[in-house]
């Protein structure tokens, strides 16, 4: 049960987990109630802004927006200007295992009693207008970046772009990764609609990098009605606009380096197919920066990007022998990238045994859970059908039954078990693994979370 905080006036002090508790009960949190959390439009936000003294105008930031990949590009390109010697403030979402990693300078979380303190002291103000938790959240980040006195801040859009409450910053950069359809109940139900959402951060005399505008559910098409919805948008406000996937920067990729046109060639931290395109949205960007950044900055940031920012949950190593692997890709783009690279490291590590006895043996193994306000019949069409099924369900009230994922999946040819935790299906696949199996984890960033969560316990 919540413990609520004491009344003002009570005294004593207030835990970190009572704080957490409270901002997670007082104010709707996406992460777990989805739909009925958003609150469109900027009102609170600016109110809010109003109330702090909008610290967000004390530094220079970078917006990114995006469908997918703006997680691992909001994490680089914080890794990098960190590497070239500045303060920098990150904000994400959401977090996987500990609120705080939302907020972060220089890598390291925002302090437990800085967040106990906000509460404490602003929550007179905040409880009237009675806001979102991201709305809460993304007053926090901003008042406790201009506090660091940060150089920079790298600020991840939470849903859409264009009534995200981070929308009322005016950056030095926008980036938008890529359109793909996810949240359509909010962004609308064609890729144009959701580009229309997305290009609402573009702003004027900003520049701003599109990663790609092809849809990642069919890669290899393009869509030039997602490109016109930018092009159109960045003339109405008069910047410019460059697209990554033109500049053709990247010569070779693979095997942990990246070789490029004006950067050299360095090694790559961030595993999986999907992380190329990334990269080329990355190198896009830094060279659309108003700054000199050098060379040896560039190559760190990306070779160091997790010890630098804390970044988890993207094509993530958990052990080897049996490999196990986890990754917060949760939407039919993210998952058909996830499921071509579960093929090949499957195929790597066929590939590596030496024992053929062994070989024949090797099998890949999916602890798999999903959400139910996403396109999961889609996300199972593209999972693979040789695989071992450990179907369950995370800890969180959007959670698909497991029993309903796994009759799901039977429709598409996928085979497996129903387990009630995390925990537990992850416990069972280690337990018949063999040590050249492949074990993946995922479906849902809250199936990463708690398996985080457990294996820090």
């Amino acid at each position: 049960m919540t413990t609520p905080l004491p009344r003002e006036g009570q005294g004593g002090g207030v835990t970190y987990r009572e704080a957490i508790d409270y901002l997670f009960n007082v104010a709707p949190l996406f992460q777990n109630i989805g739909a009925g959390a958003y609150k469109e439009g900027l009102e609170n936000t600016r109110t809010l802004d109003e109330h702090f003294g909008h610290p967000h105008r004390a530094y220079r930031t970078i917006h990114v927006a995006g469908t997918n990949g703006k997680g691992s590009v909001s994490h680089t390109l914080a890794a990098i200007l960190q590497s070239a010697g500045y303060r920098v403030g990150l904000y994400t979402s959401p977090h996987l295992v500990d609120f705080r990693e939302r907020i972060r300078v220089n890598g390291e979380m925002i302090p437990e009693e800085r967040v106990i303190d906000f509460v404490e002291n602003e929550r007179s103000f905040f409880e009237p207008l009675h806001p979102s938790f991201f709305e809460l959240t993304t007053a926090l980040a901003f008042q406790y970046f201009k506090e660091q006195q940060v150089d920079f801040a790298v600020i991840e859009v939470g849903l859409g772009g264009r009534l995200d409450c981070t929308n009322i910053i005016t950056p030095q950069l926008s980036v938008i990764t890529n359109i793909s359809f996810d949240h359509t109940q909010f962004l609308g139900d064609t890729l144009e609609k959701i580009a229309h959402e997305k290009a609402g951060i573009i702003k004027s005399g900003v520049p701003v990098v599109i990663g790609e505008t092809r849809n990642n559910d069919t890669a290899t098409l393009q869509h030039p009605e997602i490109r016109k919805v930018f092009l159109d948008k960045a003339l109405e406000v008069n910047t410019s606009i460059t697209f990554a996937e033109e500049k053709d920067e990247i010569i070779n990729w693979g095997n942990g380096t990246c070789e490029t046109r004006h950067f050299g060639t360095f090694n790559t931290q961030l595993g999986g197919l999907c992380q190329q395109r990334n990269t080329a949205t990355i190198l896009a960007a830094v060279q659309q920066l108003d700054m000199q950044l050098s060379i040896e900055a560039i190559h760190n940031g990306f070779a160091h990007v997790c010890e630098l920012t804390g970044l988890m949950g993207r094509w993530q190593k958990i052990q080897d022998n049996p490999t196990v692997i986890c990754d917060t890709g949760h939407n039919p783009a993210g998952l058909q990238y996830i499921s071509e690279q579960l093929r090949v490291t499957n195929y790597e590590i066929r590939n590596t045994t030496q024992n053929s006895e062994l070989s024949t043996r090797n099998s890949l193994r999916i602890v798999l859970g999903m959400v139910g306000d996403k396109d999961v019949r889609t996300s199972l069409s593209l999972l693979p059908k040789d695989a071992l099924y450990y179907f369950t369900q995370a800890s969180v009230k959007r959670a698909m039954p497991a029993q309903e994922i796994a009759a799901l999946a039977s429709e598409f040819g996928l085979r497996g078990d129903i387990y009630p935790t995390v925990s537990e299906a992850y416990q069972a696949a280690l337990r018949e693994a063999s040590s050249n199996d492949l074990i993946f984890v995922g479906g849902s960033s809250f199936i990463v979370a708690d398996l985080l969560t457990f294996l820090q316990k």
